[in-house]
């Protein structure tokens, strides 16, 4: 019950970097607290004293019959992944932050019409999924402005992924200069090489280690109509009708289904050939206003692999023709969130 402190009696140890291990010894005169947790099990004292850490009152308690020498531990706080921070504070409910929740079973409008895998997926206008990527500056450069499609558990473990794609265009490259959409086990499309060498190469090994690179890709293709909504893609593409024909690399391209979603949902029961009405594409988030090619290539038209009109609507164009990019990609499940607010201007700012 007594307090006596003589400071040659306690050692102060701060972790110097999250997850380490590593520690230095500290001279200061108050516990530290913020970005900081007490570390039970290393801290201890040589004389029997015992340590624990009163959260009310924010400072170590230490029970010893005598007095005592005692080494006190501090970790660095490790918060929430980035994906956990997503689903637990940004996403409440349907709708609210531009986002939703792809059960099948929400009470919107078109809420039957979800993808019904269980994703996070942001639609609208112009929500605030905008990310800092390559870049530690506090003022984003533009160039490296990414958004989130949405978060994904693709194998149903539990563990979320979250789906970026950058903002702007990287440039105009062919789907394949070949006049050929071939995608096979041996034979692979420019638009590969593009992304998964000079892209990707280019990116520094910091953050080339937030990049999933195994993520698997679902690249049979599918037939072009004029009536498919995103759902009826979404199935051909991914979904329970896809052809089955996987690629794993680390770069790739939007699907069409991820480009029908990111419109507002009450325009998810109208075929993506009809997404350049005004009211459509101005309220999708991902529409760029240029030719924009997809992952997806064409069954029914050898030479041919999925666009999004600069008017709006999705088509199938020739494969060798040069049209925008905007390489896509999955952060990995340890990706972990260190500031911002998602918005163009304050975007989230992450780590690993």
């Amino acid at each position: 019950e007594k307090q006596i402190t003589n400071s040659n009696m306690l050692t102060m140890m701060l972790e110097t970097e999250a997850g380490t291990g590593n520690y230095e010894e500290i001279t200061q005169s108050e516990w530290p607290q913020d970005g900081y947790v007490f570390n039970e099990s290393l801290s201890r004292c040589e004389n029997g004293g015992t340590l624990s850490w009163d959260d009310d009152a924010k400072k170590v308690v230490m029970k010893s019959n005598s007095s005592d020498k005692c080494y006190v531990y501090f970790d660095i706080k490790i918060g929430p992944t980035f994906a956990e921070y997503i689903i637990n504070t940004v996403y409440t409910e349907d709708g609210e932050n531009g986002l939703y929740y792809h059960d099948v079973i929400g009470t919107y409008t078109n809420a039957s019409e979800e993808a019904g895998d269980n994703s996070y997926r942001y639609s609208g206008a112009n929500p605030n999924n905008y990310v800092c990527f390559g870049s530690d500056a506090v003022t984003c450069p533009n160039d490296n402005l990414y958004r989130i499609i949405g978060l994904f558990d693709d194998d149903k473990d539990g563990t979320y992924n979250i789906k970026l794609i950058k903002n702007t265009s990287l440039g105009y490259f062919a789907w394949n200069s070949g006049n050929d959409n071939t995608w096979n086990a041996t034979i692979k499309p420019d638009i590969y090489t593009t992304l998964n060498e000079s892209y990707y190469n280019a990116l520094s090994s910091e953050w080339q280690s937030l990049i999933n690179e195994n993520q698997i890709w679902q690249v049979g293709g599918m037939n072009w109509t004029v009536s498919n909504t995103a759902k009826q893609y979404y199935g051909i593409e991914v979904g329970k009708d896809q052809i089955g024909f996987e690629e794993t690399m680390a770069i790739g391209l939007m699907y069409v289904s991820d480009y029908g979603y990111a419109a507002s949902p009450e325009n998810w029961q109208t075929a993506l050939y009809s997404y350049n009405n005004v009211t459509i594409k101005n309220n999708n988030w991902l529409y760029l206003g240029d030719f924009d090619w997809t992952i997806s290539r064409s069954l029914n038209f050898t030479g041919d692999a999925f666009i999004v009109n600069y008017t709006g609507y999705t088509y199938i164009n020739d494969v060798d023709d040069n049209y925008a990019i905007r390489p896509v990609f999955y952060l990995k499940a340890n990706a972990t969130l260190m500031n911002g607010m998602g918005t163009s201007s304050d975007p989230y700012h992450i780590t690993n």
